[in-house]
């Protein structure tokens, strides 16, 4: 019984592929031609990928029942007097006992002061980027319009609808009690623009993304780059030397290719290099200013994926990441070598972190850097350590890797 239903749900997605055609989506921190590759293996009933479709489907699923989020949900304002503008809390920072009021806050690195989720817009933000990706791959892999309908009401209510939307800008974002209402270190809150921008691209042949809506996305996008790109708080965080800085230009180089201004995403992208890897990577693979934290297994694994993500993203205009290296050996493959071994969950972090880093980001830095790089001993830990798809990873699917 239980192979007549398979059947009949793999004959459903073959006709529904069919009648999308064979269209390859204009994605841009996913591989298209791999996500081509992936769905028509799917259909075609291979093994590898079974569990991991399961795995997106069943999240999917739950997103369905998920109420969309808005600006207008919180119940703190910035200090514009504006509902509509993004706000949230600095994460790290604490009241200062020593005063009556706690103010100005203090900073206790690492350690998340839980007010940062009473009435911010930070992790809705955040739910709603990675629901658009998640719903848009679900689309992609199924062809089940519920999927796109849902990511499109996200969507809408979050940027478009002008009673719920969000002014494009974070001005008045990771505000710090007592000491600023917001500012360029903010605009780390926004990275997950990235899976957003791609899970729209997914959705794009559905008609539950009319014209119309993708044009008043656009618009949306476009005048958030602006800002991003001008604003002095904008300013402040692409010269941030860290994780900041680098996911500065994921943001600024993802926006730039989607709304098809090619020369500046190729400009951020030169400057990369030097800018970043030549100063953020030691000879030994080492990021000190990433080590210099207290979770500095996260943070390190943090940068490295906004540094892997600009690899990629250089790909759509000709500038190859994966081949620079200073002469004393500063490179994104010695980057990868420092952290790759502590895939092993035995295998101890040479620092005592404050919170244990979640491992499992690990595989699909490997699984990208492999595409450049023949590793063998790399290829041994992805097979090692993989484990089974858990909620929220999709590399699987969206790698040439299928393991």
């Amino acid at each position: 019984m239980i192979s007549v239903l398979r059947l009949a749900a793999a004959l459903l997605v073959v006709g529904t592929v069919a009648a999308r055609g064979a269209q390859v989506p204009r994605t841009f921190g996913l591989r298209a031609e791999v996500l081509v590759a992936a769905r028509n293996r799917s259909v075609e009933g291979d093994p590898r990928l079974a569990d991991p479709v399961t795995q997106l489907r069943a999240e999917a699923d739950a997103l369905l029942k998920l109420k969309p989020a808005s600006v207008m949900d919180k119940n703190r304002v910035a200090a514009s007097g504006d509902k509509h503008d993004y706000f949230s809390l600095a994460t790290y920072w604490w009241p200062d006992p020593t005063k009556p009021d706690g103010r100005p806050y203090i900073r206790h690195d690492g350690e998340k002061n839980p007010e940062i989720k009473l009435g911010t817009d930070h992790e809705a933000f955040v739910r709603t980027c990675n629901s658009v990706e998640t719903l848009g791959l679900a689309y992609w892999f199924t062809g089940d319009e519920r999927y796109a309908q849902k990511s499109a009401t996200l969507l809408r209510v979050w940027f478009l609808d002008p009673a719920t939307r969000m002014n494009p800008n974070l001005q008045y974002a990771q505000a710090i009690t007592g000491i600023n209402d917001g500012r360029g270190i903010g605009i780390i809150d926004s990275h997950s623009i990235v899976a957003l921008i791609d899970g729209l691209a997914l959705i794009a042949t559905s008609s539950a993304w009319p014209a119309n809506d993708s044009v008043a996305l656009h618009t949306w996008m476009s005048d958030f780059y602006v800002w991003l790109t001008t604003s002095k708080n904008g300013l402040d965080e692409a010269a941030a030397e860290n994780n900041h800085g680098s996911w500065w230009d994921v943001q600024a180089v993802d926006l730039a290719l989607a709304l098809g201004r090619t020369d500046d995403a190729k400009k951020i992208l030169a400057a990369v290099p030097e800018k970043r890897i030549a100063r953020q990577i030691e000879p030994d693979g080492s990021q000190p200013l990433e080590l210099s934290r207290t979770k500095s297994l996260n943070y390190s694994l943090f940068n490295l994926e906004a540094l892997v993500t600009l690899a990629r993203l250089g790909e759509h205009v000709g500038v190859d990441l994966w081949k620079f290296s200073t002469p004393d050996g500063r490179n994104l493959r010695t980057a990868l070598a420092y952290v790759a071994p502590y895939m092993n969950p035995a295998k101890q972090w040479p620092k005592q972190d404050i919170e244990d880093a979640d491992r499992t980001r690990i595989p699909p830095l490997l699984a990208e850097a492999l595409r450049h790089n023949s590793d063998a001993g790399w290829s041994e830990l992805l097979t090692k350590y993989s484990g089974p798809p858990v909620r929220g990873e999709h590399w699987r699917l969206t790698s040439s890797d299928a393991r």
